[in-house]
């Protein structure tokens, strides 16, 4: 995703000479390294100092100019937070923050890179919009989004490298919308970000087992827009959420929330992030497994509720 996001990065800022990127000591690389060769002012790299980075994105938007703050997403978030709930959340700003490599994906690093807490706490800033791409493709969208149409903080979480392309394109993304991209019946599965692969790494044997579950990237965990989630109430009789996130504030809070208001009779069942520092240092999927959340886990959830 960071490869996707350099590429369209650059190929908007060939035409909008007021997107700027702001980074924290994260060396420029692909179309990046060729963005801050050819246009110069259009890359900024603060070095070791992610408030700095938050600020001068402030001075940038209060200048006329859309920038974005770059880096892995606990120090683009965490470490400067004062700066981004006060320069740039209190002011409503149009500063875009990137947490890279997002949730769990730095496992192997342990707390001091993971994020698992982020969203909790930044859909609780008021102005901010939350924007998480389950894939490379979806990135782009949102991307466009932010660089075209949005006039408000944000916060873009994204993952590292590697990620599949899972979208259909042929439904178009929206602010606030569920993206469907497997139509089913009776069950509905919803993920957020590219953890969304746990879900079709599981399709086939569902299918074999005669279930066929809608799938959805819920892309928008900030603004919420409670009758597009209605609609999904409507159709299903089971909801299977999907997050590399705490399991408080995020989606399945969401959806949680929604069901009581709405009175929704169905069945959720919820695959989060413990609210525990759990200290696992493998790969991305050991600590998903030390979380509860494996592909086996909810195939075997799915199946008990199909029945």
């Amino acid at each position: 995703m960071r490869n996707r996001f350099a590429e369209v990065f650059y190929k908007i800022s060939l035409k909008n000479k007021k997107i700027r990127l702001v980074v924290a000591d994260i060396s420029p690389a692909g179309k990046l390294n060729e963005l801050s060769k050819k246009y110069p002012d259009s890359l900024i790299n603060v070095g070791v100092a992610e408030a700095s980075m938050i600020s001068i994105c402030a001075g940038l938007a209060m200048s006329g100019y859309r920038p974005f703050a770059y880096s892995i997403s606990t120090f683009s978030l965490f470490r400067p937070f004062e700066m981004v709930r006060v320069d740039v959340g209190y002011q409503n700003l149009p500063v875009a923050i990137v947490g890279m490599g997002a949730g769990t994906t730095y496992s192997t690093l342990g707390g001091t890179h993971i994020s698992q807490e982020d969203v909790s706490i930044v859909r609780s800033i008021p102005n901010f919009i939350v924007l998480i791409p389950c894939d490379p493709d979806e990135l782009e969208d949102c991307l466009y989004y932010l660089c075209n149409k949005n006039n408000s903080p944000a916060y873009l979480r994204i993952g590292k490298a590697g990620e599949k392309n899972f979208i259909n394109k042929k439904v178009k993304w929206e602010l606030g919308k569920p993206r469907q991209i497997i139509k089913g019946k009776k069950i509905c599965l919803l993920s957020s970000g590219p953890i969304i692969r746990l879900f079709f790494d599981i399709l086939l044997k569902l299918k074999l087992k005669g279930v066929y579950p809608s799938i959805y990237s819920f892309h928008t965990l900030k603004p919420i827009f409670p009758n597009k989630i209605k609609s999904i109430f409507s159709k299903y009789d089971t909801i299977v959420t999907l997050e590399d996130m705490s399991e408080i504030n995020g989606l399945a809070s969401i959806i949680k929330e929604q069901a009581y208001n709405f009175k929704y009779k169905g069945s959720i069942k919820s695959f989060s992030l413990q609210d525990k520092f759990l200290k696992n240092y493998g790969s991305q999927d050991d600590l998903l497994k030390t979380h509860g959340i494996t592909a086996k886990k909810i195939l075997s959830c799915i199946l008990s509720v199909s029945t």
